[in-house]
């Protein structure tokens, strides 16, 4: 029997969290079950290196606007040339054009993955997205949150699934800089204690929540330091805001960083206010080097951070608690170490890449019912 064709279908390659989740699928796929082609709908990134690398077949369809006629039309040549057994959709703009481009490949299953509690999408989305829940075969939530998301929308509970997120644990001694290097190449004192945070620096992130906590806290912490790590349309008012509130000193702002995990190492603890999330790879990055964490009580974050085991969960825009949170973590020495532990220990067993791999390949299976 010839291997199962997989056509995975992306918007883009950037560096982010469902293409990475997305290329660690096409290049982790077994080559004896599975004939894996990843299309990009609209451009390329660093990722397609990855999937070059690694032997994967790589398409541009070159989508220019939120509907391109002529990207339409090429998507579907392109997935009429193929003829996949499954065509698994990632994100809104992939979810949308590969459902409605499915009638050139009949015989093929459809799975479409969502990756946030989408509460952004205005009404003509989640129109849209109703409209082509009979052209779905599956529904993959990378949490339950997500999963419950669409359930309400109207997806039936048979065609629900939920995946949750894979990540490789770092070797022991793979950092090439220790804290000591990394707080002198951050500019701050040995003594300091740091939270950080790793994300896009969007309204979502509520990440002046999190400037706000330290700059109460550090009145009577004064050793307490703030490292964010990313870009985004709120940058320029954020910086502009620890400005105002006279805490430059205290916040660093690194910008986008290809190598943003090398610096969790220097982390004492690492923080999360988000609105709203899928299941955050920053988070599960940062409990894969034995960070505890303090995030928003929403549910994805839940299903990762254990309260009072591996890190703490606050309300939503709750500065105080996160401020009582890191002045917990202050003033306990080894709590932070206990629960990065045993939140690393979570990790490995339960949200390695090998799992996430394997439970995708178990749902193809299925669906072709090889």
């Amino acid at each position: 029997m010839s291997p199962t064709r997989v056509v995975l279908l992306i918007p883009t390659l950037d560096r982010s969290g469902a293409e990475k989740q997305c290329t660690l699928l096409a290049t982790r796929l077994p080559r004896d079950q599975f004939d894996v082609h990843v299309i990009a709908l609209t451009r390329s990134g660093p990722y397609a290196d990855v999937l070059s690398s690694a032997g994967i077949p790589l398409t541009l369809i070159g989508k220019r606007s939120r509907f391109d006629p002529s990207s339409f039309w090429r998507l579907r040549r392109e997935l009429k040339r193929l003829q996949p057994d499954i065509l698994h959709t990632w994100l809104f703009a992939a979810n949308s054009y590969g459902r409605l481009c499915a009638g050139v490949i009949p015989h093929a299953r459809i799975v479409v993955s969502e990756r946030c509690v989408d509460s952004w999408k205005a009404g003509w989305q989640l129109w849209l997205d109703r409209q082509l829940i009979a052209k779905t075969d599956r529904l993959v939530g990378n949490s339950n949150g997500v999963v419950e998301f669409y359930r309400e929308l109207g997806v039936p509970a048979d065609k629900l699934v939920c995946i949750p997120n894979g990540i490789d644990l770092p070797e022991p001694g793979a950092d090439s800089a220790g804290r000591t290097e990394l707080l002198q190449e951050l500019n701050l004192p040995a003594d300091a204690f740091v939270a950080g945070f790793i994300g896009r620096l969007a309204r979502q992130k509520r990440v002046e929540d999190l400037i706000w906590a330290v700059e109460t806290l550090r009145q009577i912490r004064p050793r307490l330091h703030l490292v964010l790590i990313g870009d985004g349309p709120e940058r320029e008012r954020l910086e502009e805001f620890t400005r105002s509130v006279h805490c430059t000193e205290n916040v660093r702002f690194l910008g986008h960083r290809d190598d943003a995990a090398r610096f969790l190492p220097a982390l004492d603890v690492f923080c999360l206010a988000s609105s709203f999330e899928g299941m955050s790879n920053s988070i599960m990055e940062a409990i894969s080097y034995g960070r505890p964490v303090i995030a928003s009580d929403i549910p994805p974050n839940r299903e990762l951070v254990i309260s009072n085991e591996t890190g703490f969960l606050c309300k939503l825009a709750d500065t105080v608690g996160f401020m009582q949170y890191l002045r917990r973590f202050y003033d306990e020495p080894g709590l932070g170490e206990r629960m990065g532990n045993a939140g690393r220990e979570r990790i490995r067993t339960e949200f390695g890449i090998q799992q996430m791999v394997d439970r995708y390949a178990t749902l193809y299976h299925q669906l072709t019912g090889r």
